[in-house]
């Protein structure tokens, strides 16, 4: 006891402990909206998620060496040789899929509910580019183990920015930091990936936190018409809600390593510069944009591509100033939530046809050979032989 008080004593001096553990207590047993429920988990388990990958990634740089003629080898060494190392490195690899899938999860929650109306626009902002970094945080870190796959995926990926209007050739150079992907290019991606990205990714993450303390969570009701929560109605944040978060969190932690012990991530063969696997693809969620892109062709239709793929973004990031209505309901938005589902769908739609494009799929006994643009093509037997 004449410890604990000492301590108390000791910051109580120097500190405005009272208003401090004021802030704390009302974060704490604050309560929040009467709708509030399991799909609202999704914002905790991405920080969970970030936390996670922060942790695993230290773990990793301990032994992970950036240069061609080490990177490969070092992921050999770290899941071969280390204590545990396979298993973080499997944690860091799945958590990194299930990162950007969780946030995807948020943010089409956030947009349903129209949560990102009047007084909360600065928080819906602040969350797409969270989300836009942490679709970067996916391509640079995908090549770092400089295999086969993740060499060559990058090539396609970094193609990709030589046909942006006006300044594609000037990016694709500073991308690749030179003509081709090299050792470079995985330097480059290296510092983004360790030293840039978590900096920028942790004070946007602290960023929106606030915003969301401060104006907690939205209500369904009318923008302007938010009234004070019935202490009787709302939901304690603490302890019902964060068991909520609790129960899913821990069951988060189980899939992933039931994944990195079931499904683990193959190291591949060792980025080869002179030998071209067939049919590179990229991670899932660059698929639909990946497959938007086949369909225009062309110098000027380079162009149109890249724009059609940039302006999902684009809306997402300034939806909250361009629909400005009052109404946050669903069944009361059905322009906003129409032009979600299409855009939900078409993305679905696009990623599949970019999974299954360039392959053979048996359908109702059947063959079909999937071509580029997703097209099926029946195979016969005179194709076959």
């Amino acid at each position: 006891m004449r410890l604990k008080e000492s301590v108390k004593g000791f910051f109580a001096s120097r500190f405005d402990v009272e208003t401090a553990g004021h802030f704390i207590d009302k974060q704490v047993h604050k309560r929040l909206p009467p709708h509030t429920g399991w799909l609202h988990v999704f914002g905790s388990l991405s920080l969970l998620l970030f936390l996670s990958q922060t942790i695993t990634g230290i773990m990793l740089l301990i032994y992970y060496r950036p240069t061609p003629e080490a990177a490969h080898k070092s992921i050999q060494y770290i899941t071969g040789e280390v204590t545990f190392g396979w298993l973080y490195r499997q944690i860091h690899a799945w958590g990194a899929s299930i990162m950007i899938l969780v946030v995807v999860l948020h943010m089409i929650r956030t947009f349903f509910s129209g949560a990102y109306k009047k007084p909360r626009e600065l928080t819906w902002f602040t969350g797409v580019l969270i989300f836009v970094g942490t679709i970067t945080f996916g391509f640079t870190g995908y090549l770092l183990p400089w295999n086969q796959i993740a060499f060559w995926a990058t090539t396609v990926g970094t193609e990709s920015a030589n046909k942006v209007p006006v300044i594609g050739g000037w990016l694709q150079y500073f991308l690749r930091g030179g003509d081709a992907v090299t050792g470079e290019t995985l330097s480059r991606f290296f510092v983004v990936h360790v030293i840039i990205l978590p900096w920028i990714l942790t004070g946007l993450i602290g960023i929106h936190l606030v915003l969301m303390r401060i104006n907690n969570l939205a209500t369904l009701e009318r923008v302007g018409e938010e009234r004070p929560l019935d202490p009787q109605r709302g939901i304690p944040f603490f302890p019902v809600h964060v068991a909520k978060e609790s129960v899913v969190a821990v069951l988060l932690l189980a899939v992933l390593v039931t994944l990195s012990v079931l499904a683990p991530w193959e190291i591949g063969d060792p980025a080869d510069p002179l030998s071209t696997p067939e049919h590179i693809k990229p991670e899932w969620y660059f698929l639909p944009s990946y497959q938007l892109l086949k369909y225009f062709e062309g110098r000027y239709g380079a162009v149109l591509g890249i724009l059609a793929c940039s302006l999902p973004f684009l809306l997402l990031l300034f939806w909250p100033f361009l629909d400005r209505g009052k109404e946050r309901h669903p069944k009361k938005r059905p322009w906003a939530v129409g032009l979600g589902l299409l855009g939900l769908f078409s993305a679905l739609f696009l990623g599949i046809l970019g999974h299954f494009s360039e392959t053979d799929v048996s359908f109702f006994g059947k063959k079909y050979h999937i071509d580029l643009l997703g097209r099926p093509h029946v195979i016969t037997d005179e194709k076959r032989m």
